[in-house]
């Protein structure tokens, strides 16, 4: 066997460890089942051996679960009721090969040093023992339906005979992820131990006549909570149901089947169950949302973390000392996640108070982590020795980078450029944090504008795991490779794009906002407004988003933009109204609590009652096909703007736009990115609806000749255009 490794003790304990040859982490490769399925024909054959541990031979945990890259094939797979059929073969040799183990009648413990999530995480539940060591580093999980699939190896039907279908819920419909001392609490494993201590832990239990039976398939078993036609039972399904209609909005089928496999599996035996799952799980791949989801939120995810767009042949560079000018929450946000990554930061500030502020925001983010079991004393006390807050930009000198993160105006970027610039080590870089402002333009101040980049961090910092790379007319590779070298390091993900206003994110994100002030000027009550975009999957509705991001910057960008074009920039109605907003009336968004909302000290924030005096509503009521048409017109206003930045070359990859747009500003993650969604509606379709939304609305949906093109060729920035399109 390659991925296992079997060696049997004096007490006749066979302690089966799990170290795929390599792989820095565990995954449920065909391969690997199939010596799984070896190992348990062997366990019930030998009779010496009296007991099992599984365990894994990685320090990063025990298994990751399926491995997806394998099963890529699965999700392009044909619409046939033959290729239906052999995925679900495909799905339920993990449930046969898991039940084999579960069934093989001597007691199985899984021993958990570290992760174990997804398929991982069922194999474990397919043990009759569970011992967890106390790591803040482990996750015990099944997030499948983070990138819209359903767990498949027994997951939906497992968890919640063992702890109930109400506490199972979140594990399974939000992807939560617990910690060893929750996992205990909800009885999901037996023990917790200290780290290193769970082999020993789990042959202790088979010495003490540990069962190798699980609860579900005695005679005497009931489903904690009850049975679904319960009392209980039927209120979790019918709360179920509303609360998944709620948080999804019906965008996301995963969530659904997931729903209808525990529903369906907790009726019938064991084994039926299972098979059911299976059905839901082959079906849940074929949908366009999962297509969509795991080939950005994973794949690309994947290949961009791991530095894809690194320009070839550029020597590695390593980030040790670096700067970052500006402490104010973005600034103390980049600190942070440079000191967790061992680079020696130096965060500066026009005063020393000023400064010394951002350092406490650095501070109160690590004693968080510390007292929420993430970081112990030891590395909150190095993490910190690693920033210091000072006012002298000579603390910085022999830097590798600097990150400039002042306040957006070109002039006062001009300045600290200049006199950072001189303290950097030879080849050192400096990165711009600017949002909207060119880096081309921003690079005049600089000397040596071959090493200057923009470096857009998205707030806050240590939340968001976006970094947007752009390059300027005079950007080396050497820049690049160097920006990119440092994201991975402070583990985030670097998308790379070309220089131009608003670059891609802030120019894409910008759409979602402007769309939802049009909205507003068009006399549509803003409660529809805001209530439409969240049903499209964002985050926030247009006006919410807008008080987040502050009313008087996207006031300021509009003015600076406007001075920038001169005769060429269009004015639009809700340049006035928010002129007015910001100018008149001092209403900046959530920085000042009142914007388009009002945000009391307690409570909950409301629509300003004001609004309907700067704006009268006309169209007070949704009803589906206009709530639809509202829809589609926020989705396909940030689509279509992506498509022009594919265009005009300020994109050049799909993933990049894909990633960029989730991780982002939090593009409808069904969708697995606005590329994604043209490409699932189908790109002629996309662009007819598009020139019919210009038809009413003017050419801020006219696509771009690019996308013309490709819809006349039946292409799709993954290939070919799919057979069938979906609606969006």
């Amino acid at each position: 066997m390659k991925n296992f490794k079997i060696e049997t003790d004096a007490d006749g304990i066979a302690v089966v460890t799990f170290d795929a040859p390599g792989k820095s982490m565990n995954t449920l490769t065909a391969a690997a089942l199939g010596e799984i399925e070896s190992i348990v024909e062997q366990v019930k054959s030998d009779a010496a051996i009296k007991g099992v541990v599984l365990a894994s031979g990685k320090a990063s945990g025990f298994c990751a679960g399926a491995d997806l890259d394998e099963m890529a094939g699965a999700f392009a797979s044909g619409e046939d009721e033959a290729s239906l059929k052999a995925l679900y073969e495909r799905v339920i040799t993990f449930n046969r090969v898991f039940r084999g183990l579960e069934t093989c009648g001597k007691p199985v413990a899984a021993a958990l040093e570290g992760l174990a999530l997804g398929g991982g995480f069922e194999l474990a539940l397919a043990c009759h023992y569970r011992v967890a060591a106390d790591n803040p580093k482990l996750q015990l999980g099944l997030p499948e339906s983070k990138v819209g699939l359903i767990p498949g190896g027994g997951g939906t039907q497992r968890l919640p005979r063992l702890i109930g279908a109400m506490a199972a819920a979140p594990l399974l419909l939000e992807g939560k992820s617990l910690r060893a001392a929750e996992a205990l609490g909800m009885k999901i494993v037996n023990e917790v131990v200290a780290p290193g201590g769970c082999i020993d832990a789990c042959k202790a239990w088979i010495k003490g006549g540990g069962e190798g039976v699980a609860p579900w398939d005695k005679k005497e078993f009931k489903i904690p909570g009850g049975p679904v036609y319960s009392a209980g039972g039927i209120q979790v399904f019918i709360m179920g149901n509303a609360m998944v209609r709620k948080s999804t909005y019906g965008n996301y089928p995963a969530q659904l089947n997931i729903m209808k496999a525990v529903y369906e599996g907790l009726q019938v035996p064991i084994d039926a169950a299972l098979r059911i799952e299976s059905r839901y799980f082959a079906n849940t791949c074929r949908t366009p949302q999962a297509k969509a989801m795991v080939r950005t939120l994973f794949q690309s995810m994947q290949a961009l973390g791991k530095g894809s767009a690194r320009p070839a042949g550029a020597a590695p560079t390593n980030v040790q000392k670096a700067a970052v000018l500006g402490a104010g929450m973005m600034g103390a946000g980049i600190a942070h996640a440079q000191a967790l990554a061992g680079i020696e930061t130096i965060l500066i500030d026009q005063t020393q108070e000023a400064a010394d502020k951002g350092r406490s925001h650095v501070e109160d983010l690590v004693k968080k982590a510390v007292s929420r079991g993430r970081m112990d004393a030891a590395k909150a006390e190095k993490t910190l020795g690693l920033v210091t807050a000072t006012t002298d930009y000579e603390a910085f000198k022999g830097a590798d980078l600097v990150i400039e993160a002042v306040f957006e105006n070109r002039e006062v970027k001009a300045a600290v450029t200049k006199k950072a610039e001189p303290m950097l080590a030879d080849g050192g870089v400096f990165g711009s944090n600017t949002s909207t402002l060119p880096i081309t333009g921003l690079a005049q101040a600089s000397a040596r504008p071959e090493n200057f980049i923009g470096i857009h961090f998205f707030s806050p910092v240590d939340r968001m795991m976006l970094v947007e790379i752009i390059k300027g007319e005079k950007t080396s590779d050497h820049a690049i490779a160097a920006a990119i070298d440092y994201v991975m390091k402070i583990k985030k993900t670097p998308i790379v794009v070309n220089d131009a206003r608003g670059f891609y994110t802030s120019r894409c994100f910008s759409t979602y906002v402007a769309e939802g002030l049009e909205m507003l000027a068009e006399g549509i009550a803003p409660a529809i407004i805001d209530n439409v975009g969240r049903a499209t999957g964002m985050p926030r509705g247009p006006l919410e988003m807008a008080d987040d991001v502050a009313l008087d910057l996207v006031h300021k960008i509009t003015v600076q933009t406007a001075k920038d074009l001169g005769d060429a920039y269009k004015a639009r109605p809700t340049d006035a109204l928010i002129a007015e907003m910001v100018e008149k009336l001092g209403r900046l968004g959530r920085k000042n609590s009142k914007g388009f909302y009002d945000y009391p000290e307690s409570g909950e924030k409301t629509l300003w009652h004001g609004l309907k005096d700067l704006v009268a509503p006309t169209v007070d009521e949704a009803e589906p096909p206009f709530a639809d048409h509202l829809r589609q017109r926020l989705l396909y206003r940030q689509a279509v703007e992506a498509a022009r930045c594919y265009d005009e070359g300020v994109v050049t990859d799909p993933r990049d736009a894909d990633v960029g747009a989730i991780l982002g500003w939090g593009f409808a993650p069904w969708s697995g990115g606005p590329m994604s969604l043209i490409d699932g509606v189908g790109v002629a379709a996309f662009v007819a609806a598009c020139d019919a939304l210009a038809k009413q609305y003017g050419d801020r949906f006219d696509p771009p000749a690019g996308l013309r093109a490709m819809a006349k060729k039946g292409e799709g920035y993954y290939g070919p255009a799919p057979s069938k399109a979906v609606a969006a």
